[in-house]
């Protein structure tokens, strides 16, 4: 299906829904400087079906939170060599107006332009070169900026994420892209054959009863796992599974692991 708009977020955080209702399960979220395709309206024009250009993820967004853009801008949103932020909240001044954006937002500065010269912005946080890969040391830092935050099912912010959004966000602040759901990430980069063959940075895959992927999280050094189960936390990590921190219990059971820093 063809784009009929484009669009940009431009409020902090914004949910995406499996249908067109407040009442529908949240699928995902757009942070500030994320960019999509419109792709179906709502029989009452109330909601837009968007595409999300970083992972062509879907969901239906608040027609009153849309901020249309030109094909043109869209294009050049795609290009350029943008900034993510590192901090985990700070502002930035949009047309002269302060608005908090949290760690991971897309700021619409490069190293030469603005996004559109109409557009007022300034910014005086931590951020990075959107497409600058880093190690693993800044992507255990990154990683542990999380901690604590409450899980919360389609969420992708350090005040509620699931354990997908946690990863693709992790890595993406990283310069490495993933896809939005665990068992889309499951097939990207390279196998890892054991547990003993795996480096800090890894991505680890989990298993139910019928072998689907239902969780992922990031291996650190020493058999520990960082991953988003009720809060992000820091659990112990064997052939078996995650093993709780707390209680000693295994509590997903372990299917595989990936490489995806290079």
């Amino acid at each position: 299906m063809d784009a009929i708009d484009f669009g940009v977020c431009r409020l902090s955080v914004v949910a995406l829904r499996a249908e067109a209702s407040d009442k529908a399960e949240l699928v995902t979220q757009l942070l500030f400087g994320d960019h999509y395709e419109v792709r179906q309206y709502s029989s009452d024009k109330k909601w837009l079906k968007v595409l999300i250009a970083s992972d062509e993820y879907e969901g239906w967004l608040d027609a009153k939170q849309h901020h249309s853009i030109s094909k043109e801008y869209f294009d050049y949103m795609s290009r350029a060599e943008l900034k993510i932020t590192t901090d985990l909240s700070t502002s930035i001044l949009y047309n002269k107006v302060p608005l908090a954006i949290l760690m991971g937002s897309i700021i619409p500065i490069s190293s030469t332009e603005l996004f559109k010269m109409e557009e007022q912005f300034a910014f005086n946080g931590e951020a990075k070169n959107l497409g600058q890969k880093r190690e693993f040391e800044f992507l255990r830092i990154t990683a542990n900026r999380y901690l604590h935050a409450p899980y919360l099912w389609g969420g992708k912010t350090p005040f509620g994420i699931d354990c997908s959004g946690f990863t693709q966000m992790v890595f993406k602040i990283c310069g490495y892209k993933l896809y939005r759901d665990a068992r889309q990430q499951a097939t990207q980069g390279k196998a890892v054959r054991s547990i003993e063959e795996t480096k800090p940075g890894d991505l680890a895959f989990f298993k139910n009863s019928v072998d689907a992927i239902t969780h992922v999280g990031i291996v650190y050094a020493n058999h520990q796992i960082i991953h988003a189960s009720g809060r992000v936390r820091i659990d112990g990590l064997t052939e078996q599974g995650i093993v709780q921190a707390e209680t000693g219990a295994v509590t997903h059971q372990l299917s595989h692991f990936r490489r995806i820093l290079s």
